[in-house]
């Protein structure tokens, strides 16, 4: 059917005013979300900024949020693996509820995830009595944080390796099984190896999220200096006592975050 003349003049007009009506409100977007990180960084002590980076309270944290987030990415993929192997690999009754309850942290309000880390684990949890009879305590201590930043975290994991299990051309698989390889061969030779850009974006994800827990750490951790207090809650406790030195932590998680944005935007999602 052929267009009119007017009706070739009417899409002409609308075609610009959408495009000024979307790129205002894209502007307006940009704005919300951009402002509040560039007024981090003006707002931050820049002129003493390394002196107060070098306090012995501020190293602690960094430290503490550096050994937390790294334990929690091995403690991910080893969990992570599995359940993703199972995911992409396996059909049974059940699959879309396993899949949603342990993805479901992702989405949890993170005080929430530390009340149920409490309720499992905890002096009066579900497993809190038996594993304290075992000398197992996991609520106040490092290892409790580490769990919580796990517990938050691993469904990014999951999330990745399932997706990249899935892209993988199990044509190979077959071919080296007739070939005689056996399963633990084609799991290193074949799967491991196609697993690269998943792996990576996976453990970028898992460990900038780790870094930045503060609800579940908060609640099944406390914030308890050298041992629990990482930076996001070093932030909490300073921004009522020295907002600059809480402000400079801001912007060094920030600082973490975007590095990690940048290497998924770059080799590790384009290879």
């Amino acid at each position: 059917m052929k267009q009119t003349p007017t009706s070739s003049r009417v899409s002409r007009r609308l075609i610009p005013s959408a495009r000024i009506v979307l790129g205002a409100l894209a502007f307006i977007a940009a704005v919300l979300l951009v402002l509040p990180v560039i007024a981090l960084g003006a707002r931050a002590p820049w002129s003493d900024a390394l002196a107060r980076l070098f306090r012995p309270g501020t190293l602690d944290a960094l430290r503490l949020s550096l050994v937390v987030s790294t334990a929690s990415v091995v403690l991910s993929l080893a969990l992570g693996f599995p359940i993703a192997w199972v995911l992409a690999r396996c059909t049974f009754p059940g699959r879309r509820i396993l899949r949603t309850l342990v993805l479901l942290p992702m989405v949890f309000p993170p005080v929430v995830g530390g009340v149920a880390l409490l309720a499992a684990f905890g002096s009066h949890g579900i497993c809190g009595s038996t594993m304290q009879s075992l000398g197992i305590r996991l609520p106040f201590t490092t290892a409790g944080a580490i769990v919580a930043a796990t517990f938050v975290s691993c469904p990014f994991m999951i999330l990745s390796l399932e997706s990249g299990l899935q892209s993988i051309d199990r044509r190979l698989e077959d071919a080296a099984a007739t070939l005689g390889a056996s399963d633990w061969m084609i799991l290193r030779r074949i799967v491991v190896r196609g697993l690269g850009p998943a792996l990576r974006a996976g453990i970028a994800l898992t460990w900038a999220r780790a870094l930045g827990e503060f609800g579940a750490t908060i609640t099944f951790a406390g914030s308890h200096p050298g041992r629990t207090r990482t930076l996001p809650l070093a932030v909490y406790e300073l921004i009522n006592v020295d907002v600059g030195d809480a402000i400079l932590l801001g912007v060094l998680l920030v600082a973490f975050a975007a590095a990690v944005l940048l290497a998924l935007s770059g080799k590790v999602l384009l290879r």
